[in-house]
């Protein structure tokens, strides 16, 4: 399959569950007025767009409904899917250091696939024929080293990690020290601990890693990503408003959309916080994990 279809194939729940339901209460009505709207919003509401971003498509659906007198289903979909287009903005690529290494951060609770994200990145980048290099910060747990360190050797990158329970930011300093010297990475991904138990622990941990990066390698790091898991819905745009605030988040990989109903939420984070969706995953291999465009998401989302 192509990336389109791999798309298409992992939105085919959101699709079942949002655009479907979207397209039969417009196809069963016979005029345009406010009890049609009262249900688009509802089913919008239920497809995780979000209470805010479903009260803005409706409000703008009865602007245009009144200013352009829509009649049909057809201009209603078509109303619906720019407003859409609309919210979630033009692709916004991942940063790059020109002068190398690129240094992400990539932050999520535990989880949301945000170990398994690492590796399909490093996966993409080595494909790129670029020089990838993982740090194991999340020390919190062994299994989470062991975790990457698996993923480093199935996508051929290189791999930093110290014990169980040493401190994050001197893996991310020795990870940066190394990616500028002996081990000459183009790319450095930063994996870091995912507990919410302690939001004022976990604020001082990611500030101190991006401080001391930021020290060895001024303007890093260059990228924080945050890992989400869209089967989690409206938690996941709590989980962007809380990281936003204590990691100074760019970017956003939202995972699993393949195992859920609940896609909508890519437009409800993005209405939401402001970040923009850089990744999606729509399974389990390797090359599902695509980078995010907006236009083909809808296009796979509505015309699948």
């Amino acid at each position: 399959m192509g990336l389109f279809e791999r798309l298409k194939a992992g939105l085919q729940k959101t699709r079942q569950a949002l655009v479907e339901q979207i397209n039969l209460v417009i196809t069963s009505v016979r005029k345009i007025d406010e009890s049609l709207f009262e249900e688009l919003e509802e089913v919008l509401i239920q497809g995780d767009v979000g209470v805010e971003t479903a009260a803005e498509l409706v409000d703008h659906l009865r602007d245009l409904a009144r200013r352009r007198r829509l009649e049909t289903a057809d201009q209603l979909r078509e109303a619906i899917k720019a407003k859409v287009m609309e919210i979630l903005g033009d692709p916004v690529p991942m940063a790059e250091n020109p002068s190398g290494p690129t240094v992400i951060l990539v932050v999520g609770v535990n989880g949301v696939g945000k170990t398994t994200t690492i590796g399909k990145l490093a996966h993409h980048y080595r494909s790129q024929g670029r020089r990838v290099l993982l740090a194991a910060a999340d020390t919190f747990r062994a299994a989470a080293i062991d975790q990457l360190r698996i993923w480093a050797e199935r996508a051929g990158a290189d791999f930093i990690a110290h014990q169980e329970g040493a401190d994050p930011a001197a893996v991310a300093f020795d990870a940066v020290q190394a990616a500028r010297g002996s081990r000459r990475a183009d790319v450095v991904l930063i994996d870091t601990a995912g507990r919410l138990h302690n939001k004022a622990h976990l604020m001082e941990e990611l500030r101190k890693i991006r401080r001391v990066v930021e020290r060895e390698l001024p303007g890093a790091p260059h990228e924080t990503l945050l890992v989400l898991d869209a089967t989690t819905g409206q938690n996941a745009v709590q989980q962007a408003r809380l990281f936003k605030e204590v990691a100074g988040v760019t970017g956003i990989a939202l995972t699993k959309l393949d195992g859920t109903a609940k896609g909508g939420v890519v437009i409800a984070v993005r209405k939401a916080e402001g970040i923009p969706v850089k990744w999606i995953g729509v399974g389990e291999g390797l090359e599902d994990l695509q980078p995010f465009d907006p236009r083909q998401f809808v296009a796979a989302l509505f015309e699948g």
